[in-house]
């Protein structure tokens, strides 16, 4: 979820019902430490807590020093990234490739522990490759380490995001240890949650892409699991402000320019699957003005959904011309 869980973007999770909203996944290379992108990954500013940062490498020295900088910086937990597929990742030896390495594995999370007096928590996948699963080695390790939970991605490294997941795996890990479990995976709705907590017997459940155009989805999981009533989507009206209040957001956090460009992923995610929404993609994937987008974005909303009766569709209008005036 790298370019994807940036401060405006958990905010937005936060506000419709996540439980907690970790970070960007942050490299633990000193030569990368104080670039832009890891400075504003570090931003906790007006973040609801706990503020969860993600850190990832292989060198336990770094990690540790990683995770105190960050703890000095604002992070409430911090969590540990070795379920990462991406072939960038795994070709340093970070992310899932670690779990091919348990006594790497071992002194990592010793390492980073000791080193801060925040909770640590670990994320991980099944094994390196459908004929090395060692989950429950690895969250044994884990919880002998001191960390405080652990998150558990179905699938092997070599699956990447390919093929069934693995709950069994997962309620595996589960029975293993005491610390709290967490499953992950092609968690798409609230009865999907409901069902995977039952198989599993996890503790939570964790949701990556889909909520990528679909932020209302915790609530959604929330509701369900609080009550067993299925809670319905949002309206058009709350689907249109809270999109513009996402790119305007996305506009203060970075500036214009890498705002309208950030944008436009998000876009495509909100927007993609309405009527009419490939055509719009590629008109507005062309728009470099921060107003042109917004403008744009609410005339395409305003067409793709059925008439709003006059009063709420008065109301709503200012509410889009107050944002697109903070945008300017």
């Amino acid at each position: 979820m790298a370019g994807v869980t940036d401060t405006p973007f958990r905010r937005l999770c936060r506000r419709l019902g996540a439980g907690l909203a970790v970070s960007e996944m942050m490299s633990s290379s000193p030569l990368l430490r104080d670039t832009r992108t890891s400075r504003l990954r570090r931003c906790h500013d007006d973040e609801p807590e706990p503020r969860a940062v993600q850190i990832a490498g292989a060198d336990p020295v770094q990690l540790a020093d990683t995770a105190r900088l960050n703890v000095d910086e604002g992070a409430q937990i911090i969590d540990i990234n070795m379920g990462c597929p991406a072939k960038k990742v795994c070709r340093v030896a970070a992310g899932s490739a670690l779990l091919a390495d348990e006594v790497l594995v071992e002194r990592i999370l010793r390492n980073v522990v000791k080193a801060v007096a925040v909770p640590v928590t670990l994320k991980i996948r099944t094994g390196s490759a459908p004929h090395c699963r060692n989950a429950v080695r690895i969250a044994m390790l884990a919880e002998s380490a001191g960390i405080a939970a652990i998150t558990v991605h179905g699938r092997t490294r070599a699956c990447a995001f390919k093929g069934p997941v693995e709950y069994a795996s997962i309620a595996a890990v589960k029975k293993s240890v005491s610390i709290p479990v967490i499953a992950n995976g092609d968690i798409a709705n609230a009865r999907h949650a409901a069902r995977v907590l039952s198989v599993t017997g996890a503790d939570g459940v964790m949701i990556g892409r889909a909520a990528q155009g679909n932020p209302w989805i915790f609530r959604e999981v929330a509701h369900y699991l609080q009550s067993g009533e299925e809670l319905a989507p949002p309206t058009a009206l709350e689907v249109r402000s809270t999109l513009l209040e996402h790119l305007a957001a996305l506009y203060a956090f970075y500036g214009e320019r890498a705002g309208v460009r950030i944008a436009r992923k998000h876009l495509a995610w909100y927007c993609r699957p309405r009527c009419g929404g490939e055509s719009f993609w590629r008109r507005i994937n062309k728009v470099e003005q921060a107003a042109e987008q917004l403008a744009l974005t609410d005339e395409f909303l305003l067409a793709s959904t059925a008439q709003l009766p006059g009063q709420e569709q008065s109301v709503e209008r200012a509410e889009v011309q107050s944002t697109m005036e903070q945008a300017a």
